[in-house]
């Protein structure tokens, strides 16, 4: 005779299942297979996204100091360095400005929490931006890097 089964346990929050197979005929112990479920869960509902320059994501004020020379790095070396901008403006005299920007964000607990999650959501996470300003023969003037926290929130608990 053989069986299999599954059962499902909640203790402190944590929830696992258990693959019970066993047999009889066989005489075999009972094998029991655990599977944390709440690592199943946390896969598919960590809600982490990033939107912008991927170029920008392991950088930081100092690694981009290194890479940034004003006076002397050119358009082409930034382009081949960080890629296409993500938007290009001029100044009033004329100067070029290039801007970079990384938002890594992630979905807050609260929005996990039944009922609540109907009124209003939020996410929480970091923006890198890069601003690179050329003078009139295409060379770095100024640049600016900076990373900052930042917070969404929608619905009525804004």
């Amino acid at each position: 005779m053989e069986g299999a089964g599954i059962a499902v346990h909640r203790s402190g929050g944590v929830v696992w299942a258990e693959d019970l197979t066993f047999s009889t005929a066989n005489k075999q112990e009972t094998k029991v297979r655990v599977i944390p479920i709440f690592l199943i869960v946390t896969i598919f509902l960590a809600g982490c996204a990033s939107v912008g320059n991927q170029a920008l994501k392991n950088e930081t004020e100092l690694s981009v100091s290194q890479k940034i020379v004003e006076g002397k790095t050119t358009k082409a070396d930034v382009r081949s360095t960080f890629g296409s901008p993500n938007t290009t403006s001029f100044t009033d005299s004329g100067l070029e400005m290039w801007k970079y920007e990384l938002a890594k964000m992630s979905a807050d607990a609260v929005n996990f929490i039944p009922i609540v999650g109907l009124f209003g959501s939020s996410a929480s996470g970091t923006k890198k931006e890069l601003v690179v300003l050329f003078d009139q023969q295409g060379l770095v003037k100024r640049y600016s890097m900076s990373e900052s926290p930042v917070t969404v929130k929608t619905g009525i608990f804004n």
